[in-house]
Protein backbone atom coordinates (compact mmCIF):
# COMPACT_ATOMS: atom_id res chain seq x y z
CA UNK A 1 0.00 0.00 0.00
CA UNK A 2 1.35 3.22 -0.98
CA UNK A 3 1.69 6.23 1.26
CA UNK A 4 -0.55 8.38 0.27
CA UNK A 5 -3.26 5.35 0.49
CA UNK A 6 -2.09 4.48 4.29
CA UNK A 7 -2.67 8.67 4.80
CA UNK A 8 -6.33 8.48 3.07
CA UNK A 9 -7.36 5.72 5.89
CA UNK A 10 -5.56 7.37 8.34
CA UNK A 11 -8.03 10.46 7.85
CA UNK A 12 -10.85 8.19 7.91
CA UNK A 13 -9.67 6.06 11.22
CA UNK A 14 -11.00 7.91 14.30
CA UNK A 15 -8.29 6.42 16.20
CA UNK A 16 -5.98 7.81 14.10
CA UNK A 17 -4.48 11.73 14.60
CA UNK A 18 -4.95 12.65 10.96
CA UNK A 19 -6.93 14.95 10.06
CA UNK A 20 -8.04 17.39 6.97
CA UNK A 21 -6.93 20.75 8.84
CA UNK A 22 -3.42 19.11 9.69
CA UNK A 23 -3.36 18.25 6.27
CA UNK A 24 -4.06 21.61 5.59
CA UNK A 25 -1.40 22.90 7.79
CA UNK A 26 1.13 20.66 5.87
CA UNK A 27 0.15 22.12 2.45
CA UNK A 28 -0.13 26.13 3.93
CA UNK A 29 3.30 25.48 5.15
CA UNK A 30 4.81 24.13 1.60
CA UNK A 31 3.16 26.57 0.28
CA UNK A 32 4.38 29.82 1.60
CA UNK A 33 8.06 27.96 1.67
CA UNK A 34 7.58 27.62 -1.83
CA UNK A 35 6.05 31.16 -2.82
CA UNK A 36 9.15 32.83 -0.13
CA UNK A 37 11.93 30.89 -1.73
CA UNK A 38 10.45 31.45 -5.28
CA UNK A 39 9.96 27.75 -6.44
CA UNK A 40 8.38 26.15 -8.48
CA UNK A 41 6.22 23.20 -7.53
CA UNK A 42 9.14 21.10 -9.86
CA UNK A 43 11.41 21.97 -7.95
CA UNK A 44 10.23 22.07 -4.50
CA UNK A 45 8.69 18.33 -5.45
CA UNK A 46 12.39 17.15 -5.68
CA UNK A 47 13.29 18.56 -2.87
CA UNK A 48 10.94 16.86 -0.73
CA UNK A 49 11.53 13.72 -2.26
CA UNK A 50 15.36 14.65 -1.61
CA UNK A 51 14.92 15.28 1.82
CA UNK A 52 12.32 13.17 2.90
CA UNK A 53 14.97 10.23 1.51
CA UNK A 54 17.20 11.66 3.88
CA UNK A 55 14.71 11.96 6.96
CA UNK A 56 14.03 8.37 6.24
CA UNK A 57 17.46 7.14 6.39
CA UNK A 58 17.90 9.05 9.14
CA UNK A 59 15.07 7.46 11.01
CA UNK A 60 16.18 3.79 10.67
CA UNK A 61 19.57 4.56 11.12
CA UNK A 62 17.94 6.07 14.84
CA UNK A 63 15.20 3.19 15.24
CA UNK A 64 18.23 0.38 14.54
CA UNK A 65 20.02 2.25 17.64
CA UNK A 66 16.97 1.94 19.71
CA UNK A 67 15.50 5.49 19.24
CA UNK A 68 12.07 5.97 19.54
CA UNK A 69 11.53 7.43 16.69
CA UNK A 70 7.62 8.22 17.35
CA UNK A 71 8.62 10.05 20.13
CA UNK A 72 11.20 12.00 17.92
CA UNK A 73 8.16 12.47 15.59
CA UNK A 74 5.91 13.84 18.81
CA UNK A 75 8.59 16.53 19.94
CA UNK A 76 9.65 17.80 16.70
CA UNK A 77 6.83 17.31 14.19
CA UNK A 78 5.18 21.27 13.46
CA UNK A 79 4.41 23.57 10.54
CA UNK A 80 6.80 26.20 12.30
CA UNK A 81 10.63 26.06 11.34
CA UNK A 82 12.58 24.48 13.89
CA UNK A 83 16.57 24.22 13.71
CA UNK A 84 15.97 21.98 16.95
CA UNK A 85 14.13 19.27 14.40
CA UNK A 86 17.18 19.42 11.55
CA UNK A 87 19.88 18.94 14.61
CA UNK A 88 17.92 15.82 15.87
CA UNK A 89 17.75 13.99 12.84
CA UNK A 90 21.01 14.95 11.33
CA UNK A 91 24.95 15.91 12.58
CA UNK A 92 26.70 18.77 10.96
CA UNK A 93 28.43 16.65 8.19
CA UNK A 94 24.71 14.58 7.65
CA UNK A 95 23.34 18.07 7.31
CA UNK A 96 25.86 19.45 4.93
CA UNK A 97 25.28 16.47 2.82
CA UNK A 98 21.46 16.73 2.85
CA UNK A 99 22.02 20.34 1.44
CA UNK A 100 24.71 19.38 -0.98
CA UNK A 101 22.66 15.67 -2.85
CA UNK A 102 19.34 18.12 -2.65
CA UNK A 103 21.30 20.68 -4.29
CA UNK A 104 22.98 18.25 -7.09
CA UNK A 105 19.47 17.25 -7.56
CA UNK A 106 17.40 19.84 -7.81
CA UNK A 107 19.65 22.83 -9.00
CA UNK A 108 18.30 24.67 -6.38
CA UNK A 109 21.33 27.06 -4.49
CA UNK A 110 22.49 25.18 -1.53
CA UNK A 111 22.22 28.46 0.83
CA UNK A 112 18.34 28.17 -0.26
CA UNK A 113 17.90 24.86 0.79
CA UNK A 114 20.26 25.25 4.08
CA UNK A 115 17.99 27.84 5.00
CA UNK A 116 14.29 25.52 3.81
CA UNK A 117 15.50 22.41 6.12
CA UNK A 118 14.54 24.03 9.20
CA UNK A 119 10.70 24.43 7.50
CA UNK A 120 11.16 21.54 5.47
CA UNK A 121 11.96 18.91 8.19
CA UNK A 122 8.95 19.75 11.16
CA UNK A 123 6.55 19.58 8.24
CA UNK A 124 7.73 15.99 7.07
CA UNK A 125 7.30 14.93 10.45
CA UNK A 126 4.65 16.26 10.98
CA UNK A 127 3.33 14.17 8.15
CA UNK A 128 4.50 11.22 9.57
CA UNK A 129 2.45 12.04 13.11
CA UNK A 130 -0.95 11.80 11.02
CA UNK A 131 -0.69 8.11 11.51
CA UNK A 132 -0.33 8.16 15.07
CA UNK A 133 -2.88 6.94 17.83
CA UNK A 134 -4.93 9.49 19.34
CA UNK A 135 -4.57 10.11 23.36
CA UNK A 136 -6.65 6.93 24.41
CA UNK A 137 -7.20 5.38 20.95
CA UNK A 138 -6.38 1.46 20.94
CA UNK A 139 -4.62 1.93 17.66
CA UNK A 140 -1.39 0.18 18.23
CA UNK A 141 1.26 1.58 15.79
CA UNK A 142 1.83 4.53 13.46
CA UNK A 143 1.20 3.23 9.89
CA UNK A 144 2.13 5.70 8.20
CA UNK A 145 5.38 6.06 9.94
CA UNK A 146 5.48 2.49 9.18
CA UNK A 147 4.56 2.77 5.70
CA UNK A 148 7.35 5.47 5.21
CA UNK A 149 10.05 3.48 6.76
CA UNK A 150 9.07 0.76 4.17
CA UNK A 151 9.00 -2.32 6.57
CA UNK A 152 8.89 -4.64 3.56
CA UNK A 153 11.69 -3.30 1.78
CA UNK A 154 10.31 -3.30 -1.46
CA UNK A 155 11.28 0.52 -1.73
CA UNK A 156 7.90 1.79 -2.46
CA UNK A 157 7.86 5.21 -0.91
CA UNK A 158 8.13 8.86 -1.48
CA UNK A 159 7.13 11.48 0.37
CA UNK A 160 7.53 13.98 -2.15
CA UNK A 161 4.13 12.33 -3.80
CA UNK A 162 2.49 11.37 -0.79
CA UNK A 163 2.24 15.24 0.33
CA UNK A 164 1.70 16.48 -2.91
CA UNK A 165 -1.22 14.15 -3.44
CA UNK A 166 -2.99 14.60 0.29
CA UNK A 167 -2.45 18.90 -0.40
CA UNK A 168 -4.74 17.75 -3.21
CA UNK A 169 -6.65 15.32 -1.20
CA UNK A 170 -7.48 18.29 1.92
CA UNK A 171 -8.61 20.41 -1.15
Amino acid sequence: MGLFDLVSKAVSDPNLQANLGQLGGIASGLQQMQKSQNLDSNSTSKLLSVVGSQVRSSLKEKQAGGTDVSALINQFAGTASSTAAVSALFSTPQIQQVIDVASAKTGVDANTIQSMLPTLVPLVLNFLKTGQAKAGAAASSNPVLSGFLDADGDGDVDIADAMMLASKFKG
